[in-house]
């Protein structure tokens, strides 16, 4: 068993600027972390980092009480399963399961028994004289994890593992690595992908990582929670904007007024006033501020809250559940999340609520209003 520590990690290839800036992580023993990001961002870095693949430029790195940043990889009591899967092509799946072992010289009985207790587990009993060329894209990775497995690490590593996957297979093969993890007995996983759904549904927690300009202003981590207080309570517009699908939308607004619970905007393309449950304690009237609305709260039915109207630009009819695509001057078409059956055309104008407790104030340089001290609807679900 192992936790992961990152003091002031940092990154640099050479006279660029740093891939990873001013990290500082903790992981616990047992945590299923997500790494979480854009392209760019360094996320698959940072695995590697862990893994001993790329050094760090400065800063430290420990697992469980130990200093890392000179032990080699092979000795780092950690085992990784990469994307492209890396399995030997002229070996069975029962001699690539079992390679590693053979390398560190086990008894030949005991990997038999450990590769025989990771194939019943990842079903793949059936399959152990197969070569990778005669396997599903679904069978081999799960031929990678399992020769991670069979090596009983204090750290599992998975880089991007289900994005050669296609949808059905992913979503089959992301259940199996949860429950994998279950059976892990103490060991750590982290955890990197692009994939919201595979973050918001494996992690214990997620960090997610910034790309490009912010890293220099913020440092690599945008923020670190749940996938819940990831969710209903971003620190920042990037973190409001990347989890959530659709995104949030965001609105260019102005405060009229401010107390202790609320702050009062006013959307200066429509002239519209929203109420939202924000602390209002460093703004002003008249400053500038973005409103952020996700499209499942711009509510059709609410006729109580502060309502916008909009023209219909475009219905997208996916079963249980609709998204309408709304006009909004001088900006990019707001989206509303409608129920699969609701009856909306194009061309039609909607009037729809936002609740105050479901809307987010960010200041100029991006930074989320803090949430006012009420009971809220949000504040339940996180």
């Amino acid at each position: 068993m192992a936790s992961i520590t990152l003091r002031a990690a940092q990154k640099a290839y050479g006279d660029a600027p740093p891939v990873i800036r001013d990290v500082d992580l903790a992981i616990g023993e047992h945590e299923f972390c997500v790494f979480l990001g854009p392209s760019g961002c360094g996320k698959s870095t940072l695995l590697r980092v862990i893994a001993g693949l790329e050094d760090l430029s400065s800063g430290d790195l420990f697992i469980g009480d130990k200093r890392m940043n000179e032990v080699p990889s092979a000795q780092r009591s950690v085992a990784m399963v990469f994307q492209s899967y890396a399995l030997f092509p002229h070996m069975t799946v029962y001699e690539n399961m079992s390679f590693g072992l053979t390398l560190a010289k086990l008894p030949k009985a005991e990997i038999e028994q450990k590769v025989r207790d990771a194939a019943r587990v990842l079903q793949l009993e059936e399959l152990l004289q197969r070569k990778p060329k005669e396997l599903s894209g679904g069978q081999r990775q799960r031929v990678a994890i399992g020769r991670a497995i069979v090596r009983r690490p204090g750290v599992f590593l998975f880089d991007e593992p289900l994005s050669n996957l296609d949808a059905t297979l992913r979503s089959q093969t992301r259940i199996e690595i949860a429950r994998l993890h279950r059976q892990f007995e103490q060991a750590s996983v982290v955890y990197v992908t692009h994939d919201q759904v595979e973050a918001m549904t494996l992690a214990d927690r997620i960090v997610l990582l910034h790309a490009g300009a912010d890293t220099a202003r913020f440092g690599s981590i945008a923020q670190v929670g749940t996938p819940m207080e990831l969710y209903h309570h971003p620190r920042n517009r990037f973190v409001a904007g990347f989890i959530g699908s659709p995104r949030m939308n965001f609105i260019p607004a102005q405060v009229t007024g401010v107390n202790e619970a609320h702050v009062t905007v006013r959307l200066p393309a429509t002239n519209e006033q929203v109420v939202v449950a924000a602390a209002g304690a460093r703004v002003q009237p008249g400053q500038e501020m973005t409103l952020g609305v996700r499209p499942e709260h711009m509510d059709i039915a609410d006729t109580t809250s502060s309502a916008l109207t909009r023209e219909v630009v475009l219905v997208e009819r996916l079963g249980e559940q609709t998204y309408v695509h709304l006009d909004q001057p001088g900006g990019q078409p707001l989206v509303a999340k409608a129920p699969g059956n609701a009856r909306t055309e194009r061309g039609e104008r909607l009037r729809f609520g936002i609740a105050p407790a479901c809307a987010y104030l960010f200041d100029q340089d991006g930074i989320a209003l803090p949430r006012a001290q009420v009971h809220t609807g949000l504040a339940a679900a996180a």
